[in-house]
C-alpha cells in the first residue's frame, strides 16, 4: 500500500474491474424497485468542460446512492450529435461533419470513462446514426398523416448571400452573423408540429410535477401564456377602404374598448398592403418593417415607428371612425396582426400616440387617478372602475368584460376566447447536418410521406458544406426519387429537422436502444419511464423541456408509453464559474487569457490583489468571475485536473464547493 494517494493506479484498477464485471449494466427485473437517473446528454463538441463534469457527477452521486438503497438503477449516456456547430467546424477545417462528430464522440467517451461514472454504456445512443433517427422519421410520417404535423408558409429571417434561414439570435443589427448581408423577411414553406393542440394539457399537467423547481414551471407557464380575452371586430369604413369587411383584433383588455383612439396593423396585414397601393413612402416603410427581426424581445425594445394611412375602421360600439396606422410593433403572427390602440392604458400604444400626436383617452380609474399625463406610469395599466365609457361607467374589470361581450355579441362583432402565446413548432431547417424530413413532393399527388418500408431516409455522411444554402438541395443523387403513390418522378424534401427533435425523445430510446420493431419497446419503456431524476442546466428550462414533455404526450397517444410526463423530478444544476483575465486592445476590444496562463498575487487573507501573464510578466486586468466559456477563455480543462489529482478529487471538489443548484466557483 502506498503512503501517498495514487489516483491513476487506484482509479484505473477500479474502472477496469467495473468493466470486466459489467457492474453498471442493467436489465428489467420485475419485482425489483427501479430508479432511472438521467443527466442531459452532451453535444460532442470536442472535449469535456467543467459544466459536463459537474452535471454528470451530480447524476452519478444520485445514481450510486439509489443503488446502495438496493434499487435497480439505470444511468445511460449518449450523444446529441446533429447541429450547427458541426457544420461550422466542418467549413473551418474542410472536413465532413460526420467525421468531426464521430472523432469527438470517441475522444469525449474516453474522457467520460476516466471520470469513473456508473454508466451503462451498452445503451449508448447517437442521434446522427440512422438506427436512431429512422424512428423519428417513422413518427413524423404517422403524425403527418394524422394532421399533427402540417406544412404552411412561415415568415423567416433569410440570408440572401448564404441562401439560408437564420435564427433570431443569428441576426445582428439586421445583418447575417456569418455573411454580414442585410437580412430579408421571407415567406417559405415549412413543417410545423401542432404543439398548440396540446397547450392546455402542457399547462395543466405542470401541476402534476411537484418534483420540479417552481421557477422552471413558472417559465413554462409564461411561455405557454394562456390568456382569456375578447375577439373584437371593427367594421371597415366603406368610403375610405372601398369594400365591406371587418378588421379583427384580439385583446385581453376589452374593458378599455371605449378608450380606443386608433388601430395599428402589422406590415404584412391586408389593410397595410391595400393602403400602400400608389403610396411609395408607405411601401418603403412596409419593406423596412419586413427587414427587421422576428423575435418578440427585439420588437418590445425597438423604437416604435409607424405611418398613417388614408383608411379608417368603425368603432364597434359607437360607430366613430378610427384611423388605421401601420406600425412596427404589431406582429402578424400574434392574434390577427392588428391591435386596437388604447394609449391611456397600454405602454406601447402610449409611446406611439405620444410620438405621433394621437388622442389619449383615459377610461379606467387607476391608483394614479383619472388622468394619464406623460411620462408613462405602470399604474396606468391597472384594472379599475370604468370612466368616460358611457353605459359601462362604474363597472369593474370582470363586470365590464361580460357587459362588453353582450353588447358586441348583439352586433355580431365580438366573442370571448382563450388564446395562447405558444406558437406551433416550426421544425424545418435549410441545413445539412440534421435528420432528413421524410416527405416526397410529387406534382400529381402533392406531399407524400415516405412509406415505412423505405425508412430511414439516410443522410449522406461524406459531404463538406460550404455555407451557401443546403448541400442536399444541390445533390440530385439525394433528392431525385419516384413518388411512392403513383411512381412518377418526384423530388425528396431537402430540409432537415430542428435538432430539438432528437433530444425530445432520447430518454425513451435508452429503455430499449437496440429495439428494431419500433421507436421504443413499450414493455421496456413502461418498466423504466418516467425518468425518476433528470439533471441539466436551467438554460433548457423552456424549449427542451417543453418539447420533451410534448413528445412524451405524442408517444403516449401513439400507444408507445403509458405515462403522461417524461420526468418526475428535475434538478437544474448551477453553472461553473471562474475568474476572467484580460488586456484591453488598442481598438477597445479585449484579449482574454486563460487562468492557467496567469499568475495571481494574493494578500494575507488570500484575496486576489493582482495578476500577471506568466509568459511576459506584465500585469493583466481581473474581469471578475463569469460562467466558463470559450468567449472569455476562462474554461479550465478537466482532463488536466484529472491527470494531476485524479477523477475522485475533481468530483469531490465539485460536489463540496457549492449546493448542486447554485453556481460553483472553480479554483485550483
Amino acid at each position: 500500500m502506498h503512503e501517498q494517494y495514487q489516483p491513476r493506479e487506484i482509479e484505473a484498477a477500479a474502472q477496469s474491474h467495473w468493466e470486466a464485471q459489467k457492474s453498471f449494466e442493467v436489465s428489467e427485473q420485475p419485482g425489483k424497485d427501479t430508479f432511472y437517473c438521467l443527466s442531459m446528454f452532451p453535444y460532442p463538441s470536442g472535449k469535456l468542460h467543467m459544466g459536463h463534469v459537474r452535471n454528470y457527477t451530480i447524476g452519478d452521486v444520485i445514481a450510486r446512492y439509489q443503488r446502495m438503497l438496493g434499487k435497480n438503477v439505470l444511468q445511460p449516456m449518449g450523444w446529441d450529435a446533429f447541429g450547427m456547430p458541426a457544420e461550422n467546424a466542418a467549413m473551418k477545417n474542410q472536413v465532413a461533419p460526420a467525421k468531426w462528430t464521430y472523432e469527438n464522440i470517441q475522444y469525449m467517451k474516453t474522457q467520460l470513462k476516466s471520470l469513473g461514472l456508473a454508466v451503462d454504456w451498452t445503451r449508448e445512443v447517437t442521434t446522427c446514426k440512422p438506427d436512431y433517427y429512422r424512428w423519428e422519421q417513422w413518427l413524423f410520417t404517422r403524425l403527418y398523416e394524422k394532421g399533427v404535423i402540417y406544412r404552411k408558409n412561415g415568415t423567416v429571417n433569410w440570408d440572401p448571400v448564404d441562401q439560408t434561414v437564420l435564427a433570431n439570435e443569428q441576426v445582428i443589427d439586421g445583418r447575417g452573423w456569418r455573411s454580414g448581408a442585410l437580412i430579408e423577411k421571407r415567406e417559405i414553406p415549412m413543417y410545423y408540429f401542432k404543439i398548440t393542440a396540446y397547450a392546455d394539457e402542457l399547462l395543466e399537467s405542470l401541476d402534476d410535477l411537484p418534483g420540479w423547481p417552481e421557477q422552471v414551471k413558472t417559465m413554462q407557464r409564461n411561455w405557454i401564456g394562456k390568456s382569456r380575452g375578447m375577439e373584437i371586430g371593427f367594421p371597415y369604413d366603406v368610403e375610405s377602404i372601398g369594400s365591406e369587411g371587418v378588421m379583427k383584433v384580439f385583446t385581453t383588455r376589452p374593458d378599455t374598448l371605449m378608450g380606443a383612439t386608433y388601430v395599428a396593423v402589422a406590415a404584412e396585414h391586408p389593410l397595410a398592403t391595400l393602403a400602400a397601393q400608389g403610396n411609395p413612402e408607405l411601401q418603403a416603410f412596409i419593406d423596412e418593417c419586413k427587414l427587421g427581426g422576428v423575435a418578440e424581445a427585439d420588437i418590445a425594445t425597438q423604437e416604435k415607428k409607424g405611418l398613417a394611412t388614408t383608411l379608417c375602421v368603425q368603432h364597434p360600439l359607437t360607430g366613430e371612425l378610427l384611423p388605421v396606422w401601420v406600425a412596427n410593433y404589431v406582429l402578424m403572427g400574434y392574434g390577427e396582426g392588428a391591435v386596437m390602440a388604447v394609449p391611456a392604458h397600454d405602454e406601447r400604444d402610449f409611446e406611439f400616440a405620444s410620438k405621433y400626436g394621437l388622442p389619449i383617452k383615459p377610461v379606467v380609474r387607476t391608483s394614479a387617478g383619472d388622468e394619464t399625463p406623460a411620462p408613462w406610469q405602470d399604474a396606468y395599466g391597472e384594472h379599475g372602475e370604468l370612466i368616460n365609457s358611457g353605459a359601462f361607467d362604474g363597472l369593474d374589470f370582470d363586470g365590464a368584460f361580460d357587459a362588453m361581450e353582450v353588447a358586441l355579441q348583439k352586433k355580431g362583432l365580438g366573442q370571448a376566447r382563450t388564446q395562447f402565446r405558444l406558437r406551433d413548432w416550426g421544425i424545418s431547417r435549410q441545413r445539412y447536418w440534421g435528420c432528413p424530413i421524410p416527405i416526397i413532393h410529387c406534382e400529381a399527388c402533392g406531399d407524400v410521406p415516405v412509406p415505412e418500408n423505405q425508412l430511414p431516409v439516410v443522410l449522406p455522411e461524406d459531404v463538406v458544406p460550404d455555407g451557401a444554402g443546403s448541400p442536399l438541395a444541390k445533390m440530385p443523387e439525394f433528392y431525385d426519387c419516384s413518388c411512392p403513390s403513383c411512381g412518377k418522378p418526384a423530388r425528396r424534401e431537402t430540409d432537415t429537422m430542428d435538432t430539438f427533435v432528437e433530444s425530445s425523445w432520447y430518454f425513451a430510446r435508452y429503455a430499449s436502444p437496440n429495439y428494431e420493431q419500433g421507436m421504443v419497446d413499450p414493455k421496456a419503456a413502461n418498466h423504466w419511464l418516467p425518468v425518476d431524476q433528470y439533471i441539466g442546466g436551467i438554460e433548457h428550462a423552456i424549449l427542451h423541456l417543453l418539447y420533451a414533455r410534448f413528445f412524451h404526450k405524442l408517444m403516449r397517444d401513439e400507444g408507445l408509453v403509458s405515462s403522461n410526463e417524461p420526468f418526475k423530478n428535475l434538478l437544474t444544476q448551477g453553472m461553473v464559474v471562474a475568474e476572467t483575465y484580460y488586456r484591453t486592445l488598442p481598438n477597445g476590444g479585449k484579449d482574454w487569457f486563460n487562468p492557467a496562463d496567469v499568475e495571481v498575487e494574493r494578500d494575507a487573507k488570500a484575496k486576489v490583489i493582482g495578476a500577471k501573464l506568466k509568459s511576459d510578466g506584465l500585469p493583466v486586468e481581473i474581469g471578475g468571475t463569469e460562467k466558463m466559456s470559450k468567449s472569455k477563455n476562462n474554461g479550465v480543462d478537466p482532463q488536466a485536473m484529472i491527470d494531476a489529482y485524479g477523477a475522485d478529487t475533481c468530483r469531490l471538489f465539485m460536489m463540496f464547493a457549492s449546493p448542486p443548484d447554485m453556481s460553483c466557483e472553480w479554483s485550483d
